[in-house]
């Protein structure tokens, strides 16, 4: 029976019928529901890993020892597995390996807006790109019987607007390819310099039989109309042209983005007046094509950045553009900000208080750069706030940091934050870090990590002890605090910056969306006792608004009871009341 499936979910129900059995993956928006999804079917094992480069490592053991496999992430998680992605390509598979990588143009929730398809090339690596859902189920099973037959790992390209959209799928039933059994073959599978050289040229002559077979492969495709014009797209791109230009264009719509087609492409230049490239962020499509000879309208009229539109698209080719209505108001401005009850909310305030330095990190503690906390000065990576904080104590010496922290939070700590805390025990820094662990995976929607004790299906396993874990890595000074104890929190900071070895702060508090998390109170504002000062909206918690005549108004569908407005108020004039 056909449904409406998220794009995401229709790749996972794609992994379901092709007989996949492992799957292994990081959370990264807009990825993450391809591995949960993936968790509902009993037929196969899902789990999280630490990081995506784990993740594609256990993905390629559970292909080697002949089962079907899976590995998912965000298009910056493929640069964390871009060192087992390109070996990977030169030993093959035995049974087939699909990745998911998913591409966030617009930046909706990502630090930059990378084209993933730089990496399928350069680790010569098929790349399929499914347009809506029901392409998502079907160029995933068919991804599997692609590696299988080139011995090849098979990535598959999604983007915001096809995982995270909703179109018809028709579900079939579920396969069990035979097991291929294992093998030792040293001169496939022990990438050393002899064998790895020998294996180049294997790598070359497949993505020629790729080339060849992208000229007349399913997932390419004339759809002819008008040939004064002619568009080659491909995901989001051909639908949007499709809406625009209808039949007034013929379209080239490419499902395999990686090899590119030469025949085919030239084929359908020679037959239309015009030849146009749709594509969102890099012009490989377009240089492809230049590369081939052919004069191409692409990026010299749209856009190299951003996501595209419909309207977009009809604007800078030259097609009217639907004009609708304008609101009579300008829409007030709703910048992100902490949840209610959060339990960073307090520590960015402690840091802005005492004037200390943050290097940030990848997790909702970034929006402590935004007002009114405006308190971290830099984001890049998973782990780079440590690493950073390192560096620049290496470049100017130990009293340069002595107000300076890194923040980090617990699932980035595990993913990549160990390694740089290793790095600065070893070489002996002095700085501060302070692991924010709020018990999830919040930033992607509250996923379990490794320290946790609750695996991806719901066991129940041992947690990794963050405070046991630096201390075994050699951290001497490790301290654990209430994240809402504004007092101790302070305290704490001002003794671990002023130390000359390498400190840690645990700031523990669950996330206040976490389900099973329910504070006993709620606060409560005293208007006879408040002197308007404004002291408890410095942190900026969303539940407290002002009333007209400067007196607090607390928001009781909103405030979860952490006690931190009141514990800033110097006038008793918020009280906790039991719900």
């Amino acid at each position: 029976m056909k449904q409406l499936m998220l794009g995401n979910k229709a790749v996972a129900r794609g992994l379901y019928e092709a007989g996949c059995a492992v799957v292994s993956s990081y959370p990264g928006t807009p990825s993450t529901e391809v591995t949960e999804e993936a968790a509902k079917y009993d037929e196969m094992y899902c789990e999280w890993a630490p990081n995506e480069k784990v993740a594609m490592e256990v993905a390629f053991g559970a292909c080697l020892a002949g089962k079907r496999s899976f590995c998912g992430m965000k298009h910056v998680g493929l640069n964390v597995a871009a060192d087992p992605l390109f070996t990977v390509s030169y030993t093959g598979v035995n049974a087939g390996m699909v990745i998911v990588v998913a591409d966030d143009a617009g930046m909706h929730s990502s630090q930059n807006e990378q084209d993933s398809r730089h990496h399928a090339i350069a680790s010569k690596i098929p790349m399929l790109e499914p347009s809506d859902s029901a392409e998502a189920r079907a160029f995933t099973m068919r991804a599997f019987e692609l590696s299988e037959q080139f011995d090849t790992p098979v990535i598959i390209k999604m983007c915001t607007r096809v995982a995270h959209s909703q179109s018809i799928v028709e579900p079939g039933e579920r396969v069990e390819p035979p097991v291929k059994p294992y093998e030792k073959n040293i001169g496939k599978y022990v990438m050393m310099p002899g064998n790895a050289k020998k294996r180049h040229p294997i790598v070359e002559q497949r993505t020629r039989d790729l080339i060849a077979f992208a000229e007349n492969c399913e997932f390419n495709r004339v759809e002819w109309g008008d040939t004064s014009i002619g568009i080659i797209a491909s995901s989001t791109c051909y639908q949007y042209a499709k809406e625009v230009f209808g039949e007034k264009a013929s379209i080239l719509k490419l499902g395999m983005i990686n090899p590119l087609p030469e025949k085919l492409i030239l084929d359908f230049a020679a037959k239309v007046d015009k030849l146009v490239v749709i594509e969102e962020l890099d012009p490989i499509i377009e240089n492809h094509c230049k590369q081939l000879g052919l004069t191409v309208t692409g990026k010299d009229v749209l856009p190299i950045e951003d996501e595209f539109s419909q309207n977009l698209i009809a604007e800078k080719l030259g097609m009217s553009v639907p004009k609708g209505e304008k609101l009579d108001e300008t829409m007030p401005a709703r910048p992100p900000v902490m949840c209610a009850g959060c339990p960073h909310r307090g520590m960015f305030y402690t840091l802005s208080k005492n004037k200390c330095t943050v290097l940030g990190d990848i997790g909702c503690y970034t929006l402590g750069a935004v007002a009114p906390l405006n308190v971290i000065d830099t984001t890049v990576c998973m782990g780079a706030s440590i690493s950073t904080l390192h560096g620049m104590e290496m470049a100017h010496g130990k009293d340069y940091i002595k107000n300076w922290v890194a923040v980090i939070g617990d699932s980035t700590f595990m993913h990549t934050g160990v390694n740089s805390l290793i790095n600065m025990v070893y070489n002996q820094g002095t700085g501060t870090v302070i692991i924010m662990d709020n018990s999830t995976t919040g930033m992607t929607g509250h996923q379990d990590h490794a320290a946790t004790g609750k695996t991806l299906q719901g066991d129940v396993v041992p947690a990794i002890s963050i405070y046991n874990l630096c201390k075994s890595i050699g951290v001497k000074n490790v301290t654990e605090v209430n994240a809402f104890d504004l007092a101790a929190m302070e305290k704490t900071i001002k003794e671990e910056v002023a130390k000359d070895e390498v400190s840690v702060i645990i700031a523990c508090a669950p996330c206040a969306l976490l389900k099973g998390v329910k504070f006993p109170n709620k606060c409560v504002p005293l208007s006879d006792k408040c002197k308007k000062c404004g002291m408890c909206l410095k942190p900026g918690c969303p539940a407290l608004t002002k009333n007209e005549d400067g007196t607090i108004a607390i928001d009781e569908t909103m405030c979860n009871g952490c006690g931190l407005c009141k514990q800033l108020c110097k006038f008793d004039a918020i009280d906790c009341v039991a719900r």
